[in-house]
């Protein structure tokens, strides 16, 4: 079945390129678009789509918010955040309201329809500037580490490091050498031991 895709996004040109590029993807499904957080919540519920493209700097209810209330609502769907600005704080709050993925602007539209895909199936898709990012707060010292994280094997650190830099779930079984069933079975141990549902959650948990 085509992955069902809705877009949130002020900017009209902007709008309708990722309309163009979901409708013209075979293994995509255009749902509808919204020009402000405000409309989206109130159909969105309703409409259920597999996947959101999310701008981050909305009037009103900013991108952050609405990803917070919509995940609350409808926890299957899978937010992609899709924006000019690549800063620490926001990547990191957008990551904390339950977004799996973050693009800058400027990423291909190929490289978007990829992303697509790779959030539905579990994925966690970052432009590489954002996934640099992230990176480096992972190799900041901790302050203390928490003590569920504490619990984790040498192994299962390794593949949370692999998800810090955006790798899916085949990737990080060929970087590591494993099967992909084992790296599925490393990654549910590692959403029990920190207590989270999502890979998202569990990177932003082990981060801090």
């Amino acid at each position: 079945m085509p992955i069902s895709v809705a877009i949130i996004e002020d900017d009209p040109g902007i709008r309708e390129m990722l309309t163009r590029t979901i409708e013209r993807a075979s293994s995509l499904r255009f749902i509808q678009s919204f020009s402000s957080a405000e409309e989206a919540l109130e159909v969105l519920p309703e409409l259920k789509p597999d996947v959101v493209i999310m701008d981050i700097q909305l009037p009103g209810i900013n991108g952050v918010e609405c990803t917070l209330q919509l995940k609350k609502i409808v926890p299957a769907i899978q937010i992609l955040v899709f924006t000019v600005f690549g800063d620490d704080d926001l990547v990191f709050k957008a990551l904390e309201a339950g977004a799996s993925g973050y693009l800058l602007k400027r990423t291909p539209r190929q490289a978007v329809i990829d992303a697509v895909r790779d959030v539905w199936h579990g994925g966690a898709p970052m432009s590489g500037e954002v996934a640099r990012k992230v990176v480096e707060s992972f190799r900041k010292p901790p302050k203390a580490k928490l003590e569920d994280a504490e619990q984790l094997t040498p192994r299962e650190e390794e593949v949370l490091a692999l998800l810090a830099k955006g790798y899916i779930t085949k990737e990080i079984a060929d970087q590591i050498g494993i099967s992909f069933d084992t790296v599925r079975f490393h990654l549910k141990h590692i959403y029990r031991k920190l207590h989270v549902r999502s890979r998202s959650e569990a990177l932003i948990k082990y981060l801090k």
